[in-house]
């Protein structure tokens, strides 16, 4: 049996896996896609100390800020240790935010054959982003995959640079790859051919918006400003993929000098329910995932999973 916990940023997954990790003798298998990120500890919400030593968990501190990282290669170290925690006759609990990790590991948008990364390709689309905006690339991909350019939002660069690179390194369209493909046998469930349980928490969009607020005043008094000068100082430059994480680059401008603290965290408060958002309009189109309203009591939303699962736990 194969858990999943998600929803978007700052809803509560952390405890919700937590508890629900104790009740099952599980292991968390992170799917986020910065806290793979070494020294990115605060500005990531990252499990504690204290929780990851309570609960393993893994795919965390795992490349260093600079070093290339896909989501294919992400899937292989996921898909390796969900086999090895079911070798361990633990209940493996996939959680996070990232809607593409969890997509391309469970199926739903397996990553198309032959569409692996180009470096020198995206570098160029980047250029290219960079001389004339991300909404010149959404255009681009618009007029070559129209509906993957519609679920793509246009300042979302990332992924229209990688649609982009799909169809320009196979010829095909991202959106026609992903209907004609499917995912590996026993893909689903690490090799072991078993269908997760997918779970979603949500909140109030009021409720959410203002534990967002709360959490961005939390890391900076948790040190994110530091934390944030301390990478620039190991030589982990603004414009590194892993620094243009919200929290990160709006800091980078606070310390280089653009823009006022105040400006500064204001800026990471909209970026950050604007990722939310992206969050969940993902989220919401997966038919898999069954909804939980998450903060009204964190062991009454365990139960209702165990309950749901239907004495498989």
């Amino acid at each position: 049996m194969i858990l999943v916990i998600t929803g978007p940023t700052a809803v509560g997954k952390t405890e919700v896996t937590l508890a629900l990790a104790h009740r099952l003798e599980g292991e968390v298998v992170s799917a986020d896609s910065m806290q793979v990120y070494r020294f990115m500890d605060i500005g990531t919400a990252k499990p504690s100390p204290e929780e990851r030593a309570a609960v393993p968990h893994h795919l965390i501190d795992i490349v260093d800020p600079d070093e290339p990282f896909s989501v294919a290669d992400w899937v292989a170290l996921a898909r390796l240790r969900l086999e090895e925690i079911a070798a361990r006759a633990r209940t493996p609990l996939v959680s996070g935010g990232t809607p593409l990790y969890l997509e391309a590991l469970f199926g739903r948008f397996a990553l198309p054959e032959g569409a692996a990364p180009d470096p020198a390709l995206r570098r160029r689309l980047g250029r290219l982003a960079s001389t004339y905006g991300p909404l010149y690339l959404h255009r681009k991909l618009q007029a070559v995959d129209p509906p993957a350019a519609r679920r793509i939002h246009p300042s979302d660069l990332k992924r229209t640079i990688r649609a982009l690179e799909v169809y320009l390194t196979t010829g095909r369209p991202l959106s026609r790859l992903e209907r004609l493909g499917r995912a590996p046998s026993g893909s689903a469930g690490g090799g072991r051919g078993e269908t997760p349980f997918f779970f979603g928490l949500w909140r109030p969009r009021t409720e959410l918006a203002a534990r967002i607020e709360e959490r961005v005043r939390a890391m900076v008094r948790r040190g994110l400003v530091g934390e944030v000068e301390r990478l620039l100082a190991r030589g982990y430059g603004p414009d590194l993929p892993s620094m243009q994480a919200v929290g990160y680059k709006e800091i980078a401008a606070y310390i280089g000098g653009r823009t006022s603290l105040e400006e500064a965290l204001a800026s990471v408060v909209r970026n950050t329910r604007r990722l939310a958002k992206r969050q969940m309009t993902w989220l919401k189109a997966d038919p898999r995932i069954r909804w939980l309203r998450a903060g009204m009591n964190t062991q009454d939303t365990v139960e209702d999973i165990v309950t749901s699962l239907g004495g498989k736990a």
